[in-house]
């Protein structure tokens, strides 16, 4: 029996990316395939690559038209390329109402105004197959000059650079969905600091900055969080790492919310978030932090093993779990 969120990667490659693969219509136009980490598919059209990729939000019930837009659109901006526009779908329990729908579109509205996207279309229904609103949507993008990054470009040897911070979206979630639990702990100014995360959720300022300085691979952080995205790095790029947990930047806040609600920060989704694989992870920050991004080398890909270093001490990295939104305790 699965746990909830992600299915394992063992079981993904079994029952999903070798039977697609074993089965595959190969056309030559595709130029990016499925595989474990890579969130992006991409389709070369001749005077430009297209970029898709497609997600839903299930791990909140609140501000999931907002949330939903903008994290899709993380993938495009992992993949270096700019998004053009997303096709939603909204499935709604019974008993929905108008005000439901029109805050799910309210958010993905704004969203994808504050992005440039267009909404392109979709489809939208009440079906008892779900007990709470699912938004899934499907974006689409192009690249840049035809310039196609993919998570798996990671070299031995790179630096692993980390925008932001960990747990970001996992922080906003929690905070707005626990909120009457979490009053008994937190005063005003802590539960506006972690709803405000929300407002961090793009990456695609420190994409464009990224594909400026010069990487071989990004990847933005979403379920399984820092740990989950760096080992899909790596395995996807078929490398080693060493991570340095210390250097891992995380805010008060969420370290607080993780120690009340008994899950590890490192595993929490953190959309907002992006892992880079560079040359010269020093300067990538230097210009990262001009532009307001906070930011550090947080690693470096290494030939085989996947660590993380702690107070000197070194623990295998393991393959993503379910994310700890599901394991918390309130």
């Amino acid at each position: 029996m699965f746990a909830i969120g992600k299915i394992p990667p063992k079981i993904l490659e079994k029952l999903v990316m070798q039977p697609i693969s074993e089965h595959m219509i190969a056309r030559k136009e595709v130029v990016l395939r499925p595989n474990t980490g890579e969130d992006c598919s991409a389709v070369d059209f001749g005077d430009e690559i297209c970029v898709m990729s497609t997600d839903p939000i299930t791990g909140a019930t609140k501000d999931v038209g907002y949330l939903a837009v903008q994290i899709n659109c993380n993938d495009i901006y992992s993949s270096g390329a700019e998004p053009v526009g997303v096709l939603l779908t909204v499935l709604m329990p019974v008993g929905s109402t108008e005000g439901d729908l029109e805050d799910i579109m309210s958010g993905a509205l704004c969203a994808a105004g504050e992005l440039g996207v267009e909404i392109l279309g979709g489809h939208t229904e009440v079906t008892d197959a779900v007990n709470r609103p699912v938004v899934s949507v499907s974006v689409l993008g192009k690249t840049r000059n035809r310039n196609l990054i993919a998570t798996a470009g990671a070299q031995v040897g790179d630096d692993l650079v980390m925008t932001k911070f960990a747990g970001l979206e996992g922080t906003a979630i929690i905070a707005e969905e626990y909120s009457d639990w979490l009053g008994k702990f937190l005063d005003c100014e802590e539960f506006l600091e972690a709803k405000k995360l929300k407002e961090m959720l793009s990456v695609g300022r420190e994409s464009e900055i990224a594909y400026a300085h010069g990487v071989n691979a990004m990847h933005d952080v979403t379920e399984g969080g820092v740990f989950g995205a760096v080992w899909e790095m790596a395995e996807c790029s078929k490398v080693g790492v060493s991570l340095f947990i210390d250097e891992i930047p995380i805010k008060d806040i969420t370290v607080k919310i993780c120690k009340l609600t008994e899950i590890n920060p490192f595993g929490l989704i953190s959309s907002g978030s992006m892992i880079i694989a560079t040359k010269d992870g020093a300067g990538l920050v230097a210009k990262l932090q001009e532009a307001g991004i906070p930011s550090a080398v947080i690693g470096v890909f290494t030939e085989n093993r996947k660590i993380i270093v702690a107070n000197g001490e070194e623990y295998y990295l393991t393959q993503p779990q379910s994310d700890e939104l599901y394991r918390v305790r309130a």
